[in-house]
């Protein structure tokens, strides 16, 4: 089990707990002027922005101790209980550093973090991601008898209240730079050259390398990984040679800025067969899950293979920060990507799966990706993405560009093709935000184009449009009429969801080296 919250926030400073040491300090400043560096991005002065953090941050450490009773024992032989109770404990962990992270940034800005230097907008990825975390704990009690969920749902409920007001304390800030502006204003952790990495051949520079012959330093991504440096301020770069490695890999908050390469999306495979019909938690049922920031990987597949009758089963989950997978496969049937929080760029990937298989709530562009439906159980119907947006201050959601959306080869060849109902998404939470643009989509598609989630459940908060797509499924005609759904025309509206825009692309793509289009295109 990692790390709880209570414990990585009880480290002491002269005695002191840091995170009180914060607050003292804080105190200590209230009588100065309000003209604090940073204070534009928000709407209360940083001493109070703090206060309303620490206010949060004790009701996350009473939650972490009633949970902690249960984390070392059985979970009352239920073994779904604990894998849920060992989720939370996780989960709120990540809660507390995106906490400290927003203290921290709002009065050092040009702090050793992974920022964009949008203030605002890192503060409400960071919150926002903060209030996912606890969302997602209560939802790994699904399937229990509750006891547990009940005994912590009014704080996790209160810790989600706070959040929501907290969000209203971030100013919106400008989104709006031009295709080169923030050239050469890269985050501090960007180190002359990192640049150039992914555009590297194999090889070419490198710390470690993993092969499954032995020909390598290690045999296994994990142990490659367990050797990275924690908190790393320079990339770790790690070649995985072809073959599959059938192993489960997290990449833990610590392990700042790994870069991960391989041999091709069908030379390198990692592959895992958890479920939640197998007893995983959706969350902790990922193949591959990295939550350190500034993650990269390329080339390299990540695959579940427990197949549609185990339901949830997800090949990658990412909770990193400024991350980009680039070339890279994500295959499985229920869940397949689960991008759950922060902000994620993907380019060039192939996305298949059935239900739900692009889900989560974070911040993320594709552009250039084949998603591709595959042929689920009897009678099932396909949604390509389930976002999970929960509250209208969140800056999250999908935005899919220049993509290909049709059918896996297996869904062409079977019988059912045609009775097959696939749908670009459906609203999972109350605020789903997904846009798709300019791009292709086939006759796979429903001609109503999405799906309801529950009756009426979230139509009218929802904000699902279309911009400028083609092809036989692109028809607009038979579309639904729900009032959170839109139908763009009008180019400056659709730029709010481009890279520049709506993931602060400018700012950090460059230096990863990877290829994309900060605008619309042509």
């Amino acid at each position: 089990m990692a790390l709880s919250s209570t414990k990585q926030l009880s480290q002491t400073l002269m005695g002191i707990p840091i995170i009180t040491f914060i607050f003292l300090f804080l105190g200590l400043h209230a009588a100065a002027p309000t003209n604090f560096v940073g204070s534009e991005s928000l709407k209360v002065s940083p001493p109070e922005f703090a206060g309303s953090v620490r206010d949060i941050v004790d009701i996350l450490h009473e939650v972490t101790s009633i949970l902690s009773e249960f984390g070392g024992g059985t979970g009352f032989g239920d073994s779904r209980v604990s894998n849920a109770i060992s989720d939370c404990l996780d989960l709120l962990d990540l809660s507390s550093d995106a906490l400290d992270w927003s203290v921290s940034a709002t009065e050092t800005p040009k702090g050793k973090n992974n920022s964009t230097g949008n203030l605002s907008s890192d503060l409400k990825t960071w919150l926002s991601a903060a209030l996912s975390n606890p969302d997602t704990c209560m939802d790994g009690f699904e399937g229990t008898n509750g006891m547990v969920k009940g005994l912590v749902s009014v704080g996790l409920g209160q810790m989600m209240s706070l959040l929501k007001q907290l969000l209203t304390q971030v100013n919106p800030g400008s989104n709006h730079f031009s295709a080169t502006e923030g050239q050469g204003q890269f985050p501090p952790w960007v180190k002359p050259g990192d640049r150039k990495l992914l555009q590297a051949e194999n090889g070419d520079r490198v710390d470690a390398v993993v092969a499954a012959d032995g020909s390598g330093n290690y045999t296994t991504v994990k142990d490659a990984v367990l050797a990275a440096p924690d908190h790393s301020l320079k990339r770790f770069v790690i070649y995985i040679k072809r073959g599959v490695y059938h192993e489960n890999v997290e990449i833990k908050k610590k392990k700042w800025n790994l870069m991960m390469i391989g041999d091709g999306i069908n030379a390198t495979v990692i592959s895992g067969n958890r479920s939640f019909v197998g007893g995983s938690t959706t969350f902790r049922s990922a193949t591959f899950a990295v939550s350190g920031r500034g993650f990269i990987a390329r080339d390299i597949t990540f695959q579940n293979t427990a197949g549609p009758e185990n339901h949830q089963a997800v090949a990658l989950r990412s909770d990193s920060d400024l991350s980009v997978f680039y070339r890279c496969g994500i295959f499985g049937y229920q869940d397949s990507l689960y991008a759950h929080t922060m902000r994620q760029f993907y380019r060039e990937c192939k996305i298949s799966g059935t239900v739900d298989f692009i889900f989560g709530d974070a911040t993320a562009v594709f552009q250039h990706c084949q998603i591709l439906v595959k042929k689920g159980l009897p009678d099932q119907k396909n949604t390509i993405t389930a976002h999970g947006r929960k509250d209208p201050g969140e800056p999250t959601g999908f935005s899919i560009q220049f993509s290909n959306i049709s059918a896996d080869s297996d869904l062409l060849l079977s019988a059912n093709h045609s009775t097959t109902h696939t749908y670009l998404g459906r609203p999972w939470k109350q605020y789903s935000r997904t846009i798709l643009m300019q791009s292709y989509i086939s006759d796979v598609l429903r001609p109503e184009g999405w799906l309801e989630w529950n009756g009426d459940f979230a139509l009218d908060t929802l904000y699902y449009a279309e911009y400028m797509n083609h092809g036989p499924g692109a028809g607009l005609a038979d579309r639904v009429k729900w009032p959170g759904y839109h139908v763009m025309n009008d180019s400056r509206q659709a730029s709010n969801f481009t890279v520049t825009q709506f993931i602060e692309g400018n700012l950090w793509l460059p230096s990863t080296g990877v290829t994309f289009t900060a605008g619309l295109g042509v």
